[in-house]
C-alpha cells in the first residue's frame, strides 16, 4: 500500500497526460505531490523527506513549465530527483546519520532480518546509487530524443519496468548473500 502511495503522483501525472496534455499533467503532478506531503503529515505527524523534495521540485519545475509553456522543465525534474536520490544514498555511505546505510533505513525493520555484512550493505547501497544515476541519465536521453508522448511512455513504462527489474535483481542479490547459521550436527 505504501508503494502505491509513493507512486501516486506519477500515476496521476501519466493519466492526466494521456487524457489531456503535459500542461494539465504538470498541474496534476504539482497538486498530487502537495497532497501526498499533506496526507503523510496528517497520518503520521511527520514529513517524509522524499515526498517533500519531490513536491518542492514539482512546484519549481512545474511552475517554470507552466510559466514559460515549455515541457522540458518538468521533464528535467525527473532527472534531478533521481540524481538527488543518488547523492543521498552516496552520502549515507560516508556521512552516516545512524549506524545503518540509507538502504538499510529504507528497508526498516525488515533489514534486521537480513544477515548481510557491513560490506554487503555498502555494496547494496552503491547499487542504488548507480541505479538512480542510470535513471537520471536515461531520462536525459529520453528528454532529448522523444516527443512528449514518447517521453511519457518512457517514464511510465520504462521507469516502472526498470524499477521492477531492479527490485527483482536486488532481491536475488540479497538472497544469494544471506549468511545462514549452519545447524548443529
Amino acid at each position: 500500500m505504501q508503494l502505491l502511495f509513493d507512486f501516486l503522483p506519477i500515476i496521476a501525472f501519466f493519466a492526466a497526460a494521456k487524457l489531456a496534455d503535459m500542461y494539465v499533467a504538470t498541474v496534476v503532478l504539482i497538486v498530487a505531490c502537495v497532497l501526498q506531503v499533506l496526507v503523510h503529515w496528517l497520518r503520521t505527524r511527520s514529513v517524509n523527506r522524499m515526498h517533500l523534495v519531490t513536491a518542492g521540485l514539482a512546484l519549481v519545475f512545474g511552475g517554470i513549465t507552466l510559466a514559460v509553456h515549455d515541457t522540458a522543465f518538468i521533464k528535467w525534474k525527473f532527472t534531478i530527483v533521481n540524481w538527488l536520490f543518488a547523492v543521498a544514498f552516496l552520502g549515507s555511505m560516508w556521512r552516516r546519520i545512524s549506524d545503518r546505510s540509507l538502504v538499510q533505513r529504507m528497508m526498516g525493520a525488515a533489514s534486521s532480518e537480513f544477515t548481510l555484512t557491513d560490506d554487503e550493505w555498502r555494496r547494496l547501497n552503491a547499487m542504488w546509487v548507480g541505479f538512480f544515476l542510470f535513471l537520471g541519465a536515461a531520462n536525459l536521453a529520453a528528454l532529448r530524443y522523444l516527443d512528449d508522448a514518447g517521453w511519457m511512455n518512457f517514464i511510465f513504462y520504462g521507469k516502472f519496468g526498470a524499477i521492477a527489474l531492479f527490485i527483482v535483481v536486488q532481491a536475488w542479490w540479497i538472497a544469494s548473500r544471506m549468511h545462514h547459521d549452519k545447524p548443529a550436527s
